[in-house]
């Protein structure tokens, strides 16, 4: 009988069994990490397909961003143009409506514009000095609703008839009452307003006063 002693070799047996499970364990990790990173990889490129989408995007926004700036640029300076047109024209009618001013406030007549449907578009000084209205308190305001010393009734039908076919200018002479109460005679021309080669714009009326019944006043010696 021989006894041989295989401690060692079972105990190497094992150790190379243990060492096999290991690497198996070992091998499956790798494989499911392995897994793992295929499936980040994939995850990254998606991301990265997203972000170039993204990018494409901005960048045809930014664009369209452009395009809108440089539309927007060019309505700016558009408006800046209509802006210094707008000036021009408003410094214009400032200095026609100053000259309007001084040619009827150097008039020795009281004289008063009315449009259309009668409204007073301008009232001169004489006019404020004569029936004591201020031009800011007839200016809008109809003609027919202010008070003052004028009678208006025969005015009516001349009025009408200018703003209809503008004739020849009408006269009257009426007798009217100034604005410290005095008897005067006014002698009223009635004229038509028109634009050239368009229709009427109002009336005219020119106030002269040739009699106002008052006495000379006396002058010092």
């Amino acid at each position: 009988v021989i006894f041989s002693d295989v401690t060692h070799d079972v105990q190497l047996q094992r150790e190379l069994e243990h060492a096999n499970r290991q690497l198996e364990t070992a091998y499956e990790e790798l494989q499911s990490t392995n897994e793992e990173l295929e499936t980040t990889n994939e995850e990254l490129q998606s991301t990265v397909e997203e972000l170039e989408t993204t990018n494409e995007e901005l960048q045809s926004t930014n664009e369209e961003l452009e395009t809108m700036n440089e539309e927007l640029q060019s309505m700016n300076d558009e408006l800046n143009v209509s802006n210094e047109a707008h000036r021009e024209q408003q410094e214009h009618y400032f200095a026609l409506n100053r000259f309007m001013s001084a040619v009827l406030g150097s008039l020795n007549a009281g004289v008063a514009a009315v449009d259309d449907d009668l409204r007073v578009l301008a009232w001169n000084s004489k006019a404020e000095e004569l029936w004591g209205i201020r031009a800011d308190e007839a200016q809008g305001a109809h003609l027919f609703s202010l008070d003052f010393g004028l009678p208006l009734e025969p005015l009516r039908p001349v009025l009408k008839r200018q703003l209809s076919d503008g004739s020849d200018p009408d006269v009257l002479v009426l007798d009217a009452i100034n604005r410290r109460g005095r008897p005067i005679v006014v002698r009223t021309t009635v004229t038509r307003l028109a634009y050239q080669d368009e229709g009427t714009a109002g009336a005219l009326l020119t106030m002269d006063v040739l009699d106002d019944h008052e006495p000379p006043q006396e002058t010092a010696g």
